[in-house]
């Protein structure tokens, strides 16, 4: 017989013999058990793939559910650990505290002085009064308290006549006393009344001015005056005032004006109108922490002159011009720190020092309440606060003396 012998499309199966492993079964099972047991190691339904994330739809629902799920551990975990919490915060609050005032400390020695010796040039205790002197400008004043024209040659003066004005053109670089002098006039009251001037710094050239042949101020009638009320109140005659004002009555209305002779204005007003009254350089609250004058000095514990006087309050407290004018100096000094120097004209100026910033520029005009600086502890100080001082031609004054409280 013709032997045919062929390849097979499938793969041989692969027999294995379990029949001796398996245990003795009886009746039809063991027949079954020793049957062969065949598997196809490389099966063609043997399928790869690849293990894909598993994506849940996001919600609100579900947003808040996980938070407040989490909510809920910390909250376990906080209420179980509350011992440990509470060390770990203060810790932290002490070694927070630690490096502030590391810096703090680090920043005052850098940036202010400590107590300074005694002979030590310019930093020596009796020689701040000398570098305050060194800022301040030189000026000359021609004009007394009560507003009097010092070396005046006016002829006296009679008021028998009736006052009359003439109108004057201020040139550049006139003053209101050279211009009261020039037209033989006493008193700078005079000009100031006459005009009704607010402050004398604010006259700018081509602006005019009446100018009377006599001194005097001008009164406006209020209601329940009488002419007697007033001469006795301004001390003034009773003749003088019906011939300047050519008063053939002695009735008066209300809001009548009337020319009194030889009259100057009061203290109060002159000096406002003048500039002398300055305004506090500090807005916020504060408190007065050292006077003008004699002292004992808090660094050095010796006694020394106080150059002005110091407001004690918070760092970065707003410096205020006390009155307008030309910003001349603005920079930093070892006893002064950080200060500016201010010219308000007519011999007077002030410096605020010890600022935490300096605000104004040099060169700069500023108005009277403009925000020149901050207050700090800057140079040779003890604490924040505000130093002040004011000079009239050239010599310090009692701050005090000028400052409209």
């Amino acid at each position: 017989m013709e032997i045919i012998s062929y390849v097979q499309a499938k793969p041989q199966k692969r027999r294995i013999n379990l029949a001796g492993l398996q245990p003795k079964l009886r009746g039809r099972n063991s027949r079954n058990a020793a049957k062969s047991v065949t598997y196809q190691p490389f099966s063609p339904e043997l399928r790869t793939f690849t293990a894909q994330k598993v994506h849940k739809s996001v919600s609100v629902k579900s947003f808040f559910k996980i938070v407040g799920a989490a909510l809920d551990e910390a909250g376990d975990y906080i209420s179980s650990n509350v011992k440990k919490i509470s060390i770990a915060v203060i810790f932290l609050c002490a070694i927070s505290t630690l490096v502030y005032e590391g810096f703090h400390l680090a920043n005052q020695k850098t940036n202010y002085t400590g107590p300074l010796a005694l002979q030590t040039g310019d930093l020596d205790i009796e020689n701040l009064n000398k570098l305050m002197s060194a800022f301040a400008l030189e000026g000359t004043n021609d004009i007394d308290e009560s507003g009097n024209i010092l070396d005046s040659h006016a002829a006296v003066q009679h008021y028998t006549q009736p006052v009359t004005f003439q109108t004057y053109k201020v040139r550049s670089g006139d003053t209101i006393g050279g211009i009261a002098k020039k037209f033989g006039l006493t008193n700078i009251s005079t000009l100031i009344s006459v005009n009704d001037i607010g402050n004398v710094r604010q006259l700018a050239a081509g602006q005019k001015l009446r100018i009377p042949s006599i001194d005097g101020i001008v009164y406006t009638v209020k209601a329940g005056d009488s002419l007697n009320s007033i001469i006795q109140k301004h001390k003034v005659k009773l003749d003088d005032v019906l011939d300047v004002n050519d008063l053939t009555t002695d009735t008066l209305t209300k809001g009548q004006q009337l020319f009194l002779p030889g009259v100057g204005l009061d203290s109060n007003t002159l000096k406002s109108a003048m500039g002398d009254m300055f305004r506090m350089p500090l807005a916020a609250k504060f408190r007065w922490s050292s006077p003008y004058g004699e002292r004992i000095d808090p660094i050095a514990g010796v006694k020394s002159f106080h150059t002005g006087t110091d407001m004690a309050c918070p760092t970065g407290t707003p410096i205020l011009a006390s009155m307008s004018g030309k910003v001349t100096a603005a920079g930093v000094n070892r006893v002064y720190g950080n200060y500016v120097i201010i010219d308000h004209g007519n011999g007077y100026q002030t410096l605020y020092a010890h600022m935490s910033k300096i605000i104004a520029t040099k060169g700069q005009w500023v108005s009277q309440g403009t925000r020149i600086g901050l207050v700090g502890s800057t140079g040779y100080s003890t604490g924040p606060h505000l130093h002040f001082t004011v000079y009239k031609n050239g010599k310090l004054i009692n701050p005090m003396s000028v400052l409209n409280k």
